[in-house]
């Protein structure tokens, strides 16, 4: 693979002007594309084959009226203070506002709080329900814009008024002002990992090259396949964080290389040829776990892969073809900040030691105690993990969002009306199981034990089907849609299906709460599945590269120090809610139920990266010594800085993502963030080296019947090394090279 990319290298270079205007013009194509075909996200999140979802569908087929409504918006009013919603200057202005709705073509009813007879018990809280006659996701901009125009005139008049619904009122909006904080904080450690300006800037802008690249790809598919905009904000911050750290990657090898003497253009060939390889290496292993998001058969959880590995896959090409044309046309100038007009003396070589200080330092420090810091990172990983053994996993809702927002707001306003059961409405369809069977004979006992049943408030309809065969029973809870209770009545009445049964009836539910459980219940089987296949894989790659079979086998092991760590923090900050405003967090409640998969997927592809660069730089040297130890403690001292700097980026800007409004994008941020950290700083910097300085030789031990089997891969560019010329360095003397240790 290296000789490969060494020439892709020497060939970027030769056409870097060219390299770089078709990077360009790629993005002003698809940019177009975009701008010509438009764009529609698709938000649904649901598992077909779920026995929610199957109920939904019924609904769909059987009842018309209540599967196949058009979309709703709900204007919810609150009286000014002192004031009713029936005191005729407030009648007035809610009658203007449904007259103006109500001139929409589109809007097919409006049926006013005098219709719906919904006042909350003083009669100070009620809404409007807007019926479109197109389903909620069709319903045209336009409209949603006439709704919020209209609802100033009770908003000018001192009547709050908030919009809710299934049309999607608010709709997703990438956060700039967040990601460029994470951004600038990349740039920062960029700037203080090679004290320039211009050296620091590069990898930001190819990176944003790449990422824009990507994304304009997957806004555009949004015409041809379901995608949801969750997966825009993932691919976001994947596209990004590795860009940068690719970048990265190549650009520090390449100033390693120019320090040793060579020439900037063969520099760059190597960089390419070797850290290249191991970008390539690494991207693979991200994108591999990414695409392997589709193993459990879940549809939008399958697109987040897809279109995660899309932004993951351009950026390893920008990174081995862009970059090195970007370098070579700046040349000296990303080179290291001496002068370049007289040899490389001893200012030089004190330089290169000054730089490496901190590393050879906490080198010295796992070489003398290697027990000591295993067994501290172990321990610390493990106590953080423990509130994993608890986690409750949900879908946020809209209470889950900051007080100020819209979303908030009209959650609060409409819970202070009618109770927090009342964002958690389950459906309960009634079906007669014999072909000749009924159900309205049963549907007075159904009701009176239904409501019966702990936690339900009230049942506000019931609708039978003209056949006899069926019935539907809408009813609320007391509780909210995560709410351990409602989450049992869901049980409850699935479990009293079994002796309706008997009687030639089965209940079905659906509903916010009821498809909660069946997706996490789905992803919670899934997830074994899928990390196996996952870490095997790896396992085999990894052995194959190292030659070994402790070393893959300590990274995996590593990474699962790391994952039960991430969880278990989430788990604490977000389920417990121990410092969750803090973390920006509105309210406690349960995890992601998407995230646990999604952790495994990207953070062990993410984790690999920094076990690559490390680990590749300890293969590379005990090759050349033969030395076990040295080998380990020059991983760490060429490496350490890198992965430090690449792990600071990577959390930088995670965190940005994590300063969202959104709480899916929130808490998918804070968990890549810390799952960054845990695994870089504290699997890849601590535990990894102790271990290997423990192993010693063991660490490189492969049966030889075992490696004649495997395929070589050349990740470290032994072949290039071998062939390479001597250096032309500009005083002929020896390379320079860090302090040994």
């Amino acid at each position: 693979m290296a000789k490969y990319l060494y020439r892709l290298g020497q060939w970027s270079i030769r056409h870097a002007k060219a390299v770089i205007f078709a990077a360009v013009a790629l993005l002003l194509v698809m940019g177009g594309l975009v701008l010509g075909f438009g764009f529609e996200f698709d938000e649904d999140l649901s598992i077909p084959g779920t026995s929610s979802q199957d109920t939904i569908e019924l609904l769909k087929e059987e009842f018309p009226e209540v599967g196949n409504a058009g979309g709703q918006i709900h204007m919810v009013f609150k009286a000014p203070e002192g004031k009713t919603l029936l005191d005729p200057d407030v009648q007035e202005k809610l009658s203007e506002v449904v007259a103006e709705v109500q001139s929409d073509k589109a809007v097919e009813m409006i049926y006013t709080p005098e219709m719906l007879q919904n006042y909350n018990a003083d009669q100070t809280i009620a809404f409007a329900m807007v019926s479109y006659d197109s389903v909620a996701v069709e319903v045209s901009q336009d409209s949603i814009d006439r709704v919020q125009e209209a609802i100033q005139i009770t908003e000018d008049a001192g009547i709050q008024t908030e919009l809710s619904g299934d049309v999607e009122v608010n709709p997703f909006k990438m956060e700039f002002a967040t990601e460029v904080l994470g951004v600038m904080a990349a740039f920062i450690i960029l700037f203080f990992t090679f004290g320039s300006l211009l050296v620091a800037g590069m990898p930001i802008v190819t990176a944003g090259v790449g990422l824009v690249i990507g994304l304009l790809g997957i806004v555009f598919g949004t015409n041809f396949t379901s995608i949801s905009t969750v997966c825009l904000s993932l691919a976001a911050m994947l596209g990004l964080a590795v860009g940068i750290d690719y970048a990265l990657f190549i650009l520090s090898r390449f100033r390693q290389e120019y320090a040793r003497g060579y020439s900037v253009n063969q520099a760059i060939a190597i960089a390419n040829g070797t850290a290249g390889s191991a970008v390539v290496f690494a991207g693979l292993t991200v994108v591999i776990a990414l695409i392997g998001l589709a193993i459990p058969q879940i549809p939008f959880l399958a697109m987040m892969g897809f279109t995660g590995a899309l932004c993951v896959f351009i950026a390893i090409i920008v990174a081995i073809t862009v970059v090195p044309a970007v370098i070579s046309l700046f040349g000296s100038r990303m080179t290291p900040p001496v002068d370049r007009k007289r040899t490389l003396g001893e200012g030089f070589a004190e330089r290169v030691k000054l730089s490496g200080k901190y590393m050879n330092g906490w080198a010295k420090l796992i070489n003398k105690f290697p027990v000591v810091v295993a067994l501290a990172g172990t321990l610390v990983l493990g106590v953080i993990s423990i509130p994993f053994f608890n986690m409750e996993l949900g879908l946020p809702d809209d209470g889950f969002y900051g007080e100020d927002t819209n979303e908030r707001q009209a959650y609060d306003l409409l819970k202070e009306a009618y109770g927090e059961g009342y964002h958690a409405q389950l459906v309960v369809v009634a079906k007669a199981t014999d072909e000749d069977g009924e159900v309205m004979s049963k549907l007075e006992t159904l009701q009176q034990d239904i409501s019966g049943m702990d936690n339900v408030n009230y049942i506000a309809n019931v609708i039978p089907k003209e056949a006899g065969d069926m019935a539907v029973i809408q009813l609320y809870p007391v509780t909210g849609p995560n709410d351990s209770e409602t989450k049992d009545l869901v049980n409850e009445i699935r479990s009293a299906s079994a002796e309706y049964e008997k009687d030639g009836m089965e209940l079905l539910v659906t509903g916010t709460t009821a498809a909660n459980i069946d997706i996490s219940d789905k992803l919670s089987e899934a997830l074994p599945v899928f990390a196996a296949l996952i870490i095997g894989l790896a396992f085999i790659l990894f052995m194959i590269v190292f030659r070994s079979i402790l070393v893959p086998l300590k990274a995996v092991l590593g990474f699962v120090l790391s994952l039960g760590a991430t969880l278990g923090f989430v788990t604490w900050v977000i389920q417990d809610g121990n410092y969750h405003e803090l973390f920006g967090f509105a309210a406690a409640g349960p995890v992601l139920n998407f995230l646990p998969i999604i952790v495994v997927g990207i953070l062990f592809g993410l984790a690999m990266d920094y076990e690559m660069f490390l680990v590749s730089r300890m293969r590379e040297e005990y090759t050349h010594s033969g030395n076990a130890r040295k080998a380990v403690l020059a991983g760490l001292r060429d490496s350490g800085g890198v992965v430090t700097a690449a792990g600071l980026i990577m959390i930088a800007v995670f965190t940005g993502f994590m300063m969202a409004s959104d709480p899916m994008v929130k808490v998918m941020g804070m968990a890549l963030a810390f799952g960054v950290l845990f695994d870089a700083f504290i699997v890849r910097m601590m535990i990894v080296p102790a271990v290997m300085i423990l192993l010693g030789d063991a660490a490189w031990y492969l049966p030889k019947w075992l490696d004649k089997l495997l395929p070589n891969i050349d990740v470290e560019g032994e072949a290039i090394m071998e062939t390479m010329d001597e250096p032309e360095r500009l005083n002929k003397k020896k390379p320079v090279e860090v302090e040994n240790i």
